[in-house]
């Protein structure tokens, strides 16, 4: 792990319980703001520690820590976990029997719970909560906090029950986290939760130990049972469309002698329950799931991750593609693209009722769609998408970047291609513009009057795929862009207009040849005796089997591959492998130390330094009210609008009254009159605040019938609190 200073009554329990030396980048600032009692809102890839930011303060603080998890799944595999580290731990949900549950109920009376993991619907029943009243929690930890956003890609109505939180616990600190949250649904979040006296912790979004591909969807299947294939032995995640897809899949690899099974939401609860569990028993090693349908999965060595159709969100799919290498391992994450398949999200998109959700569902879908037709580092697009810097053009870890390259003058072409697009209004797709540009004899084209225009046929030359991937590195390159809906079309941007005035020369990159899929990755891999790592693979799995627990609970990949590196001859040096806490070298240690001794008295290798294990990245940074927030308080006392000064920022109109809305709270800003809507609509909405029931703006927004901006209720609601 890396180094950092530490406070030293913390790292005695970091070692004691979850055997590791250090924390993380970001943890133990965590740590440290969430016992001082203030509210927490942290942002964290998944596999970078989230949860030791409430587990290790648990053991700090006196009485029970409340943690609300979505998935029931998740629970008796992280209580199980805790329970190895020598933690008491429970979880309280319906897949408990009634005398069970008592039981539970029973230690947390008697103060023998440490952490208590609950579902958001469990909040809803009377006797819980007031098992809470009596006995109320210390610290408050929500898991997967977008999930209460409706902006979010994993909205879900139980956890609106979480904000009534705040009322009954109004000095319980609250720590909300999430892999995956834009401004917006992080403003949300805050806002549902009413965090108070919050920070938001920004750790990197990037996955350093992932590799990012993307590939024709031709031989999909054949590739995708090379890709199996290759990792055999290793756990598999395979995403499809639909549940059908997800069993045939699953059907044609187990018919080429894979072990898979299908995992959906209309498969028999006890049929997915046991799914599960042979998959994170190592029993099974492919699942193939639907990609609506969250898993659950809180397993750290999946080391490929395929979706086989069109994610319908960048969110979903980083989250999808999150599953892999969570323990920092190299991984790799495939998608079969081909355009074709947004047909499918069309379908299920025109059924939504509501246009703005519709709108809302396009855009993310349209995003999806650039990420898959890029021509430039697939890695800076996802993190600049979750608004991080990042300023390598080439992250040597994706398809693009990894593919041999070279530049070609595109000026010309590309300024025919912009042309075309202005002399057809702006209003079509670039296969049409591409059928334009090459003169095709369509009927369409005839009609709409496009055959005559100067445009009309001066590519002939190049293929209709040839103009797309041009059109989508001109996308790339913000020269162009893909407005969102059903049929999405092609605009000039404000870049691409003055390019297109200056006449200034474009170098584009071609892909000169398809790259094998690799393994290649960035993140340092461990160099240890394979030999040995399956003979301890073999006991980890024996061992899990005794104690009926999924091999991981025992030790990690990490783990084992340090063991089979370091090989250690003591059980001093056994517990100096990152991994292995107090409770588990009593465990386990002799037993696993039998057999690292034994190879290494047999092929006449003695002992090695541990290595150290380092993260890739460092953290992006911490968000406090400071910052960014001071430099929209400078824009705002020169009395910019908000339009102003989200151009001006490059931002978000709604993370602009984000920020306002903080600093107001804090006191540094004390004049909003010169944003007052006009007197009319100051009183409309203002009347329409004072009426509702609650704080949340969802009703106020929807009684006004959408007539007003959720940033013109914010700013009314601020001006009425001055």
């Amino acid at each position: 792990m890396t180094s950092q200073a530490a406070s030293p009554s913390l790292l005695p329990l970091l070692q004691k319980y979850f055997g590791y030396t250090d924390f993380k980048l970001l943890q133990k600032e965590i740590i440290e703001h969430v016992l001082s009692g203030k509210d927490t809102l942290v942002l964290m890839p998944t596999g970078g520690g989230k949860s030791l930011c409430y587990q290790l303060p648990s053991l700090v603080l006196p009485g029970m820590t409340l943690v609300v998890s979505p998935l029931i799944s998740l629970m008796k595999d992280q209580v199980d976990s805790l329970k190895a580290n020598g933690i008491d731990a429970a979880y309280l949900n319906s897949s408990l029997s009634v005398e069970r549950q008592r039981q539970v109920i029973g230690d947390v009376e008697d103060g023998l719970i440490k952490l208590l993991y609950v579902a958001p619907e469990r909040l809803a029943l009377p006797e819980f909560r007031q098992l809470l009243q009596r006995f109320p929690p210390t610290l408050i930890a929500i898991d997967e906090a977008h999930c209460i956003s409706q902006w979010g890609h994993d909205f879900r109505p139980d956890y609106r029950l979480l904000g009534s939180l705040r009322r009954e616990f109004p000095v319980t600190p609250i720590i909300a986290l999430t892999a995956t949250a834009t401004e917006r649904v992080q403003s949300d979040i805050i806002e549902q939760l009413r965090l108070r006296r919050v920070e938001t912790f920004l750790s990197s979004f990037n996955r350093a130990n992932l590799s990012y591909h993307v590939q024709p969807k031709k031989q999909a299947f054949p590739r995708l049972l090379q890709l199996v294939q290759k990792h055999k032995d290793a756990s598999v995640i395979i995403y499809c469309f639909s549940r059908k897809d997800t069993e045939n899949t699953a059907a044609d690899l187990r018919a080429e002698g894979i072990d898979a099974l299908p995992y959906h939401a209309g498969l028999d609860a006890t049929i997915r329950r046991q799914t599960q569990e042979k998959f994170i028993r190592d029993e099974v090693t492919v699942i193939c799931a639907t990609i609506a349908f969250g898993m659950g999965i809180d397993k750290p060595d999946v080391r490929l991750v395929v979706h086989m159709d069109l994610p319908s969100s960048i969110e979903g799919y980083y989250q999808e593609t999150g599953r892999a290498g969570r323990d920092g391992l190299p991984s790799e994450c495939v998608l079969f693209y081909s355009s074709a398949d947004k047909r499918k999200h069309d379908f299920f998109i025109n059924q939504l009722s509501d246009a703005k959700q519709q709108q809302s569902a396009y855009a993310k879908l349209s995003k999806v769609l650039d990420f898959c037709e890029l021509s430039s580092c697939r890695r800076k697009f996802l993190l600049e998408y979750f608004a991080e810097t990042w300023p390598e053009d080439n992250c040597s870890n994706c398809d693009v970047c990894l593919s041999p390259r070279e530049e070609f003058d595109a000026t010309e072409i590309a300024q025919k291609i912009l042309s075309a697009v202005i002399k057809t209004d702006q209003r079509f797709g670039a296969g049409y513009v591409a059928s334009v540009l090459r003169g095709e004899d369509d009927q369409k084209i005839h009609d709409r009057g496009h055959a005559v225009l100067s445009v009309y046929g001066i590519a002939k030359d190049q293929s209709q795929q040839e103009l797309k991937s041009i059109m989508n590195a001109l996308i790339g390159k913000k020269l162009l862009a893909r407005e969102d809906g059903q049929y999405p079309t092609l605009r000039l941007t404000a870049e691409g207009v003055e390019w297109l005035k200056s006449r200034s020369s474009l170098l584009l990159p071609r892909m000169k040849a398809e790259i094998a899929i690799s393994k290649s990755s960035k993140a340092s891999e461990i160099k240890f005796h394979e030999e040995l790592f399956e003979q301890l693979r073999a006991l980890r799995k024996k061992i899990a089997a005794e104690r009926n627990v999924p091999p991981f609970v025992i030790f990690g990949d990490v783990s084992l591959q340090l063991m089979a590196q370091s090989l250690p001859q003591s059980l001093d040096s056994f517990a100096k492998i990152s991994g292995v806490g107090q409770t588990k070298l009593s465990l386990f240690g002799k037993q696993f130390l039998a057999i690292i001794t034994s190879f290494a008295k047999t092929k006449g290798l003695v002992e090695q330094e541990v290595a150290v294990m380092r993260a890739a990245k460092p953290a992006r940074r911490i968000k406090s009210e400071g910052s960014t927030y001071q430099q929209t308080k400078l824009l705002i006392d020169q009395k910019l609008s908000i339009a102003d000064i989200a151009a001006k920022r490059d931002m978000a109109p709604s993370t602009i009254v984000s920020h306002i809305e903080k600093l107001h709270a804090q006191g540094q800003i004390h004049d909003l009159e010169y944003l007052r809507p006009p007197e009319e609509d100051f009183a409309i909405i203002a009347n329409a605040l004072r009426d509702a029931e609650s704080a949340a703006l969802g009703p106020v927004f929807e009684k006004l019938e959408g007539r007003y901006t959720y940033e013109a209720l914010k700013i009314v609601r601020l001006l009425l609190q001055s």
